[in-house]
């Protein structure tokens, strides 16, 4: 854990209201970025935001400080929007064809997260994760966004590494399968320089 997350949970603890609002104020938009991938509804996703934050202040005597807290932040907040999900009778996965798993990129062709450099292609790659089931899209986004280690994840989510690695793997082929979805209704017209 960071020095300052130590110091400003310390203050907490001590009754700052605003060392709270500095913590919230440091975790709020990759909370917020979670919160999206998973409810898919910005007033949803700020419902949740909302009530992880008061059930982390609520909670935070119970911090052990040998955790990071952002992961324990993040664990919080993904479990309020698996319940959000849950009671919306919404499901969390998409199965895909065993064929398609079997399917990576294969080592010559260019994958869709290569190809960032187009503005283009970044937006449809933005509106194609905000597309995943969310599952996949909240495992995504600690993956990728929040940059989290497989066994952080495993701990946010309390799924087992198997799980966590199968489950990348699958939003991954999901998110290729949707991008090049878009190439192949449209093709790309190469632009006069």
């Amino acid at each position: 854990m960071s020095q300052r997350d130590h110091e400003l949970i310390e203050h907490i603890l001590r009754g700052s209201h605003s060392a709270f609002a500095e913590l919230v104020d440091a975790y709020k938009d990759r909370a917020f970025t979670l919160a999206m991938r998973m409810l898919k509804n910005r007033a949803d996703a700020e419902e949740a935001l909302q009530d992880a934050f008061v059930r982390v202040f609520k909670s935070l005597k119970t911090f052990k400080n040998e955790a990071n807290f952002s992961t324990w932040l993040y664990r919080i907040v993904y479990n309020v929007c698996l319940t959000a999900i849950r009671k919306r009778g919404e499901h969390l996965l998409v199965k895909l064809d065993d064929e398609d798993c079997k399917n990576e990129f294969s080592s010559g062709e260019i994958s869709p997260l290569e190809a960032l450099e187009s503005a283009e292609i970044q937006q449809i790659m933005d509106v194609e994760i905000k597309r995943l089931p969310p599952n996949y899209g909240a495992i995504f986004t600690l993956f990728y966004v929040q940059e989290m280690s497989y066994d952080d994840i495993c701990t946010v989510t309390g799924m087992p590494l198997g799980t966590v690695k199968t489950q990348l793997h699958r939003a991954r082929l999901l998110l290729k399968k949707n991008v090049e979805r878009h190439f192949t209704e449209r093709p790309i017209v190469p632009q006069k320089l």
